[in-house]
């Protein structure tokens, strides 16, 4: 099968033949149709993730069909379209585990990371770590739910019932989370780099009611601020905007150094909280209510070979919504 392969950062993706993987007792085996192309691949290949498997292939966004499985798969048929997400398995039995917070766990594996991933033509996964997909979604529609959209709902249910909302970084997980908090009824504020003009419109046609750039003061403060963007210096400005009791939802799985702040804006019960992977909770309730609000997603598409461009291109922020990657038959 064709597979991209990272080395080590500093390289580019090698393009490389790898044997079909075999599934093991608990797996499916999928014909990979469609593989997002997330941040967090960027902090690995950038060297920023530091402990990828060896020979990694990365990619955790996976959107495939089920062509083989093993001996104990019972949840999923052959010809099944199912989706890979981050989280690729857990021990089952910590206290995280235990207590609802499989996310936590220490013993965790994780697909595109320390598991390979979806940026090959095959994939294998653990049945209990899949999900089924809803039908109003293409495959390549489909493949940033599974991550960029997951750590969205996982941020937003964080940031609680709060009304207005405020959005630093508005990529992927951005754009789609916004949708689910405009049906809910909540005020959306949109915080983009500055100079982002087009990334400012985009905001607008999702439902944001104020954009602005990153060092902007909102026209009110905030009930909650969500941080897509790894820029640790946003953390003191989001805190700065929000109001007492707030909460600021660091949503990211790498942040940049967090400059000191002055106590002041942080008191007042305000909270600062970071987003841990996911759960698989997460993704029931996520791919439940998608289609109920409308969520669509908008999608640049590159083919497999072309996955060092999509890098980048993510990396320079050209990317309006989320790239994904598409397989060759």
């Amino acid at each position: 099968m064709k597979a991209m392969i990272f080395d080590r950062p500093g390289l580019p993706l090698r393009a490389a033949e790898r044997d079909i993987p075999e599934c093991g007792a608990e797996q499916v085996l999928l014909k990979v149709s469609a593989c997002g192309v997330c941040r967090t691949d960027l902090h690995i290949v950038d060297g920023e993730l530091t402990e990828p498997k060896p020979g990694l292939i990365p990619g955790h966004e996976i959107v495939g069909r089920v062509v083989a499985k093993g001996a104990s798969v019972e949840r999923f048929a052959i010809g099944q379209r199912l989706g890979v997400p981050w989280l690729g398995q857990t021990c089952g039995h910590c206290r995280y585990c235990l207590g609802g917070r499989e996310n936590l766990c220490d013993q965790a594996r994780f697909t595109g990371y320390t598991l390979d991933g979806g940026y090959a033509q095959y994939a294998v996964a653990d049945q209990h770590y899949c999900f089924a997909l809803p039908d109003d979604y293409s495959d390549a529609e489909a493949a940033p739910l599974l991550c960029a959209g997951l750590i969205g709902y996982r941020a937003l249910v964080a940031a609680g019932d709060a009304e207005t909302v405020g959005i630093y970084g508005f990529g992927a997980a951005a754009h789609i989370i916004s949708q689910v908090m405009v049906w809910q009824g909540r005020s959306l504020f949109a915080f983009t780099k500055p100079g982002d003009d087009a990334g400012q419109r985009f905001a607008r046609q999702l439902g944001a009611s104020w954009t602005g750039d990153s060092n902007s003061a909102p026209p009110r403060a905030m009930d909650a601020a969500i941080l897509f963007a790894p820029v640790g210096a946003l953390l003191p400005q989001a805190l700065a905007h929000t109001v007492k009791g707030g909460r600021v939802v660091c949503a990211g799985i790498h942040m940049s150094e967090i400059p000191a702040f002055p106590y002041s804006i942080l008191w007042g019960e305000r909270s600062i909280q970071s987003i841990a992977n996911l759960t698989r909770q997460d993704g029931e309730a996520f791919f439940e209510i998608a289609p109920r609000a409308g969520v669509r997603t908008s999608v640049e598409t590159f083919a497999l070979g072309d996955a060092n461009l999509a890098l980048a291109s993510l990396r320079a922020g050209c990317i309006q919504g989320a790239a994904v990657l598409t397989m060759p038959d």
